[in-house]
């Protein structure tokens, strides 16, 4: 990493990585104590475990870098815990609908940006946004309370479409209010990037994705 540009950028896209897995992990043990059930209970703890997981490769990988997991992670902290605070679930159902809904935009975002950077970024930014299980999970208990009470579905389809606002807006803000990770995304001299009508078309995709998985639950996007 010659290019003190690229390497900004690659700092800002672990940092960014790292806060979302680390919040996932907080999340998800949260999550565990409203779960209904013990085995409930149990598998969200042991996704919860996954995800930390994916945090200590991204603070390892740092350190490699050289850099301070509060270096990197800092700038956008302010950014996850609005996002948070703006959707802070009610009950344990919202809990699952934000985890699967909430959470996949901000991976198909990364996973968007991935692509303009090196193998071994892409690899470890691959690694650490694999699915540990929390979407089949997710879809079966929505689905069975919808099939319990068919009256879940309307509010929990609300909830869907505010979580996908807040989602959607805080990604933008990632995108733009960090020009070493904006560098990335657009490129630079010797490495291509999107131009505005690309970046364009990855929200629409990223929208779309949520529609679909919106469907999968059995609710209306």
């Amino acid at each position: 990493m010659n290019d003190p540009e690229y390497r900004a950028g690659i700092v800002d896209l672990l940092g960014a990585l790292g806060v979302g897995e680390l919040t996932a992990f907080q999340r998800l043990a949260a999550d565990a104590e409203m779960a209904p059930t013990l085995g409930d209970q149990a598998a969200l703890a042991g996704m919860a475990v996954a995800e930390f997981h994916h945090f200590e490769r991204i603070r390892d990988r740092l350190a490699e870098l050289g850099v301070s997991i509060d270096e990197a992670m800092e700038p956008f902290h302010d950014a996850y815990v609005s996002f948070h605070a703006k959707t802070t679930p009610s009950n344990w159902l919202e809990g699952l609908v934000k985890a699967y809904v909430g959470d996949q935009i901000a991976t198909d975002f990364y996973r968007e940006i991935a692509v303009a950077v090196d193998d071994g970024t892409r690899a470890l930014v691959t690694e650490v946004l694999a699915d540990s299980g929390h979407a089949d999970f997710v879809i079966d208990r929505v689905r069975s309370a919808i099939a319990e009470d068919p009256s879940v579905s309307g509010r929990l389809a609300l909830w869907g479409r505010r979580l996908v606002g807040e989602a959607l807006a805080q990604a933008q803000r990632v995108a733009a209010d960090r020009d070493a990770l904006a560098a990335i995304i657009v490129g630079g001299k010797g490495r291509p990037g999107m131009d505005l009508a690309e970046l364009g078309r990855v929200f629409a995709r990223l929208t779309e994705g949520h529609s679909k998985r919106m469907s999968t639950l059995g609710l209306a996007s």
